[in-house]
């Protein structure tokens, strides 16, 4: 079983940094892109960020420039978030597109969400 954890939501005030972390465990053979997505109250979850096992990143235009995805692992993602407004509130969510065994074919996986929430 492949298992996403997240950590690192809270409050913080507008303005403020937050860095979201996320881990990937159990029975995986290989990831190939890791991101984060983002679901508002009463809208539909949306990308945030993504990075490839190859390092290529993409981000939504709403972030560009404030907020960095990195990887220092095959299976550790992070996001980084700065310069925060309340239009940011959102439960966060990681993803990744992995291989359990070679004899399966690649799956979406997604972790269980960690709440940020700026508020001054």
């Amino acid at each position: 079983q492949a298992q996403l954890v997240e950590s690192g939501g809270g409050l913080v005030q507008p303005g403020g940094s937050l860095r979201l972390s996320c881990a990937a465990s159990g029975s995986i053979l290989s990831i190939n892109t890791m991101g984060w997505y983002r679901q508002l109250p009463g809208k539909q979850r949306e990308l945030v960020a993504t990075v490839t096992g190859g390092g290529s990143t993409n981000y939504a235009d709403a972030v560009k420039g404030r907020f960095t995805i990195s990887r220092d692992s095959a299976k550790k993602v992070y996001l980084q978030m700065d310069s925060l407004t309340p239009e940011d509130t959102a439960v966060y969510y990681c993803n990744a597109y992995l291989k359990k065994t070679a004899a399966r074919p690649w799956e979406v996986h997604w972790g269980q969400g960690t709440q940020v929430t700026v508020s001054s």
